[in-house]
């Protein structure tokens, strides 16, 4: 091995008696208080009243931790959780997947379009923008907990993850994952910044969905297994649960394309009464 970086890093930032602040619940906020200020500069770059990014937040919190923990619950650990689904509801035991987070999401926001008057893509469409930020906060704070690492590897920043007994350099996956996607945020949030409302609606929603579900999709294949059931699959839990994200990407950015309208939705066509 011609080097590799030891990493022993406690998740823990302090402590206060039996009371922990953690490394992963503080990037959590620091995910969301990001995503409430660049929300706010361009509701405000599109004059949309700022009550209304107050109740989407909330929709947002609700749709990212019930949708991740459901996610996490159903898709890796169905029998024990249906088993036990009484501990669903301990998230603190930790258990999130991204996916379900995703579906959480989009599934909050269909419902908070149909009473905020705005159109579901008008409101993905930048949605988008600040969760493709998010992903780089809650990437960071895996790598913090020495989580969803990749496999072994002789490259020189391979990361030896000390404290879940491993000797042997392994693919710090979670910076390639958080990399992306802090890349795939500057790119969303600089086209947005430069388009506007010029910009056909699902253009930004179908880029979002194809890169960042791409990424995703590649970087599984030198990622541990996250549960036992996945040893002997050819493609992953997370790798099958991408494929119909990217689909659904390359067909809004198809759509969007080639729709006869070359205009797109304004803000002010759509405001709630």
């Amino acid at each position: 091995m011609a080097g590799y970086i030891i990493w022993d890093v406690g998740p823990d930032l302090f402590s206060l008696g039996t009371l922990s602040i953690r490394w992963y619940g503080l990037l959590f906020a620091l995910a969301f208080i990001a995503g409430y200020l660049i929300m706010g500069h361009i509701f405000r770059l599109e004059q949309v009243p700022a009550g209304l990014l107050d109740k989407l937040t909330t929709w947002m919190v609700i749709g990212t931790v019930v949708g991740a923990r459901l996610g996490h619950c159903f898709f890796y650990e169905p029998e024990y959780y249906l088993a036990n689904p009484a501990r669903i509801l301990r998230i603190w035991e930790g258990g999130l997947a991204s996916h379900g987070a995703a579906i959480g999401i989009l599934a909050v926001l269909w419902f908070f379009s149909r009473k905020s008057g705005r159109t579901w893509l008008w409101i993905v469409d930048r949605i988008v923008i600040v969760v493709a930020l998010s992903g780089f906060f809650i990437r960071t704070g895996n790598l913090i907990n020495s989580e969803i690492y990749g496999d072994e590897t002789s490259l020189p920043w391979g990361f030896v993850f000390v404290r879940t007994g491993e000797t042997f350099p392994r693919h710090p996956t979670q910076i390639y994952e958080g990399v992306s996607y802090l890349i795939i945020f500057i790119l969303l949030y600089r086209l947005y910044l430069k388009k506007g409302t010029k910009l056909r609606e699902g253009t930004l929603f179908g880029l979002f969905l194809t890169l960042l579900f791409s990424v995703r999709f590649l970087i599984e294949f030198i990622k541990e297994p996250q549960v036992g059931f996945e040893s002997g699959m050819m493609l992953n839990m997370g790798q099958l649960l991408s494929i119909p994200f990217i689909i659904l990407g390359i067909w809004l950015l198809w759509r969007s394309w080639n729709r006869k309208d070359r205009g797109s939705v304004t803000p002010s066509s759509r405001a709630a009464s």
